[in-house]
């Protein structure tokens, strides 16, 4: 017979699978987070990319970086890796406590997923083996989603309420989960009320802030210490940080967020979509450099 720590796994994968949003930012977001690090690769880069890109991208990173939350029902497995949980109120995130699966199996997080994928494409680019034992197209495709998941504030959010997707809030007057409003209603919401309901127009807000009011962090965002390819850590501690201070912060059980909470939360959520960007364009330039030879997939 199954233990009660079985049935408490098996009760938490089912609510998952059945909560809506919980595997990343909408649609929009990692439209936009793709959209903004295609302006930041560099010439290697974007030619790998092209190269690895299915037909059906068009050249367009942009338009394959919500594969992974397309194919979620498909690759149960791939589940796990979209978000990490940490331990209920401390604020903090530690790599060797908290990434693992529901089920207790190590380094089956959104952390560990980019790591994983960035050394599948580093390993294939820059190794002399000529041909690579994995599939390039869809590590490119996962590591460009998570790197946008990992900047979610919610997606490093509590065990407990399992992200927010168990903290039952209104949007206005539309009844949601607090997570749900992170992935997708902050942005809708800008794209409807600030944007003339055009994501281009707010994409290219973004942009100008990058260039203008944000200029003098790029080089920070940009850089990974001790000459790592990537370094998620560091960008999982400034999400459940930002998960304390704003997402959790005045969205009780029951509450009803509405201009308040929407106007001082866009600039974090537009920021986390800029940081996201820059940051992605920067894995792939150091991946795809130019000492790099592209291996065939």
């Amino acid at each position: 017979m199954a233990g009660p720590g079985l049935w408490r796994t098996w009760r938490v994968l089912g609510f998952l699978l059945l909560v809506p949003g919980i595997l990343g930012w909408g649609k929009e977001g990692h439209f936009a987070i793709c959209k903004i690090a295609e302006g930041f690769l560099s010439e290697d880069a974007l030619a790998a990319v092209k190269e690895l890109l299915p037909a059906s991208a068009a050249g367009d990173l942009a338009e394959v970086c919500s594969w992974p939350d397309e194919i979620r029902y498909h690759l149960r497995w791939s589940s796990a890796l979209h978000y990490i949980d940490t331990p209920d109120f401390l604020c903090n995130y530690k790599y060797c406590r908290d990434c693992h699966d529901p089920a207790g199996h190590k380094d089956r997080c959104v952390t560990g997923a980019i790591y994983n994928y960035t050394m599948q494409l580093f390993s294939a680019y820059h190794d002399s083996i000529s041909e690579s034992k994995y599939n390039l197209t869809e590590a490119l495709m996962f590591l460009a989603h998570f790197i946008g998941d990992v900047h979610q504030p919610l997606h490093v959010g509590f065990t407990g309420d399992l992200g927010g997707n168990a903290i039952i809030v209104r949007w206005y007057r539309r009844k949601t989960n607090l997570h749900h409003v992170w992935d997708n209603m902050i942005i809708e919401s800008a794209v409807k009320t600030l944007y003339s309901k055009d994501l281009a127009i707010m994409i290219k807000a973004i942009e100008s802030n990058i260039t203008d009011g944000w200029s003098n962090d790029i080089s920070e965002w940009q850089i990974c210490a001790n000459n790592q390819t990537v370094c998620p850590n560091e960008y999982a501690s400034e999400s459940i940080s930002l998960a304390c201070k704003y997402a959790y912060r005045n969205a009780t059980p029951g509450s009803t967020l509405t201009d308040d909470y929407f106007l001082s939360r866009l600039p974090v959520v537009e920021k986390r979509i800029a940081q996201s960007g820059v940051r992605l364009a920067a894995t792939l330039n150091r991946v795809f450099s130019s000492e790099a030879k592209i291996a065939d997939a």
